[in-house]
């Protein structure tokens, strides 16, 4: 990409993206039309290219991103005060299957992560504390703080407890939730070892909780119910010390990159974030699917407005219906609490040029790539196929982050044009989509996709962002690592007693 000051991103879009600020008064040539801005208009944001009346569709991506609120002229400013969502209540849908292989060839990479028991990959090798209930996150928090004094966490890569509000005075399908994010993350291969960490009278109750995880390795998942011990402390220190004794005898192996699950996400975006960041991301997840990998696109809502051409990808026709499935049922979660389906860009996306959650959806979507459509997932399942995967979970960036290790990912990349810190509890790593954010939040980024409106090009940064996410895969930290920026969020829809 050259040193453009606006891109037109499809031939059939009626409006253009500033890459730089405009002023009022200046002028552009689009298509040989020279066109004078109107406003002053920010970086990341929408000009439009030809008059159009009050209703018309606006072009973005090739596909619409809303209508026109009012009659509007060549060179305004587009943004949610003029531009209007499309989206309403839920929809039937047509399967059109499209079916792009991908042409990337095979290149047979590595990275060094550590072979489990069951054949399993992780790419951390941890030890973690999970609370069965909340009731019990200040004995996990103390448990670590003494296995960290007296072990330096030497030989690990790092103890942690994963605290949460959950586990008790739930009912229904979020008491299931809770218990299933639990299950995966104590099954999750970058844990080298668990205590499951138990009061004894919650409703997540630890011998069925322990039932769920089915044929686990007993000798690194072990459980403590405090309630049963005169002193919690000495008997969940007795058992670290020994995960820890076992945990530490492991060491990295070379696996084909075919074993790595990456998880796709985006938040804080802005008008940069559907033309780097989240096709460079794109390209990655093409690569590794090609490679035989996986990747898991996530955020239902942030798919509403472009959800047909997820559908339209899908393998089969389950596929193609379960998807819808998921779509509509989010949608009727919306609508169920009053709420309407297209109201989702935050003050941070729309300062950051998003106008519409259709403008969001087309953006976000870019992350998965062309794929073909393997898999698609409920919240709290396992991977079970290998390729693209399409996850159920909301766009709150924690409880997706969360849903996404949860499912079996082992690392996720985090695409983001207004910068956040946090991370989940696998590695975050956090792709800047304008070259400002990377300079200014370097202590959170992990990679500048905004490099691609600074002369370089999508074919030399995709090599380099490759070798990144596989040297995070083999043992380097993510900056949410090195901050020690690491939480849970679990999904909540019902009542809590």
């Amino acid at each position: 990409m050259e040193h453009a000051t606006f891109l037109k991103i499809n031939p059939a879009d009626s409006v253009i993206v500033c890459l730089q600020p405009k002023q009022k008064g200046d002028v552009i040539e689009v298509d040989g039309q020279k066109i004078t801005i109107n406003q002053d208009t920010p970086a990341g944001h929408k000009v439009l290219i030809k008059d159009v009346p009050k209703g018309t569709d606006i072009i973005k991506y090739g596909y619409p991103i809303g209508h026109a609120a009012i009659d509007l002229k060549s060179g305004d400013w587009v943004n949610e005060n003029n531009l209007k969502t499309n989206l309403s209540g839920t929809l039937e849908y047509t399967y059109h299957p499209v079916n792009e292989e991908l042409s990337i060839p095979q290149e047979n990479r590595t990275f060094k992560g550590y072979i489990r028991r069951n054949g399993d990959v992780g790419v951390r090798n941890e030890i973690w504390i999970v609370p069965t209930v909340g009731c019990v996150n200040g004995i996990a928090e103390r448990l670590v703080n003494e296995l960290k004094k007296e072990t330096g966490e030497e030989g690990v890569d790092a103890i942690y407890a994963w605290h949460h509000n959950f586990g008790c005075s739930q009912l229904s399908e979020d008491h299931e939730d809770t218990r299933k994010v639990l299950r995966d993350i104590c099954l999750h291969p970058n844990a080298g070892a668990v205590l499951v960490l138990s009061l004894g009278c919650e409703n997540n109750q630890p011998d069925d909780f322990i039932a769920m995880l089915g044929d686990y390795d007993k000798d690194r998942i072990r459980l403590l119910v405090t309630q049963q011990v005169e002193d919690e402390m000495e008997a969940g220190m007795t058992i670290l010390r020994e995960l820890y004794t076992i945990a530490r005898q492991d060491k990295r192996e070379e696996v084909p990159v075919s074993k790595l699950r990456v998880g796709l996400k985006c938040g804080g975006s802005d008008g940069f974030s559907g033309i780097t960041a989240n096709p460079l991301v794109g390209e990655f997840s093409d690569w590794l699917v090609a490679q035989g990998g996986t990747s898991v696109l996530t955020e239902v809502p942030e798919m509403f407005g472009a959800e047909t051409i997820l559908m339209n990808r899908c393998r089969t026709k389950q596929l193609f219906d379960q998807t819808v499935s998921m779509i509509n049922t989010f949608k009727d979660y919306f609508l169920s609490h009053g709420e309407p389906v297209g109201e989702n860009p935050s003050p941070g996306n729309k300062a950051g040029g998003i106008s519409t959650l259709e403008d969001k959806a087309l953006g976000c979507t870019q992350k998965c790539g062309k794929a073909p459509v393997c898999g698609v997932m409920e919240y709290g399942d396992r991977l079970s196929s290998t390729g693209l995967n399409l996850l159920s979970a909301p766009g709150n960036d924690l409880v997706a982050a969360t849903a996404l290790a949860s499912c079996g990912c082992h690392l996720v990349l985090f695409t983001t044009g207004r910068g956040t810190p946090f991370g989940t509890f696998v590695p975050t790593m956090k792709i800047a989509t304008n070259p400002n954010l990377a300079t200014r939040k370097k202590n959170w980024i992990d990679f500048s996709a905004g490099q691609l409106i600074e002369g370089r090009n999508m074919q030399e940064l995709i090599p380099e962002f490759i070798n990144k996410v596989l040297a995070v895969a083999s043992g380097e930290p993510a900056k949410n690592e090195v901050n020690g920026y690491r939480e849970i969020a679990i999904f909540k829809n019902g009542i809590t007693l």
